[in-house]
């Protein structure tokens, strides 16, 4: 069994690599490609959830960690 590896990607997807299973809201496996990559949609605006269609790219998505340091510099701004 090839190990799990998740790579989150600097303001884009959650990129999951290796033997998985993905299961919806109803317990059933998805068809998923054996050995394939997949890319999981972290901005929540994918139209293809819960896999990323690039819409991140497209709407300005920055991840959690950046927003929160932006956020914190312009509060510092102001003050």
């Amino acid at each position: 069994m090839t190990p799990v590896t998740i790579t989150i990607r600097k303001n884009g997807p959650f990129r999951v690599e290796g033997d998985i299973t993905l299961v919806d809201h109803e317990g059933k496996a998805m068809e998923l490609v054996p050995g394939k990559p997949i890319s999981l949609c972290r901005c929540g605006a994918s139209t293809n959830k819960p896999f990323c269609d690039g819409t991140h790219s497209k709407i300005g998505f920055i991840g959690a960690e950046e927003a929160v340091r932006a956020h914190d510099a312009a509060q510092v701004a102001r003050e």
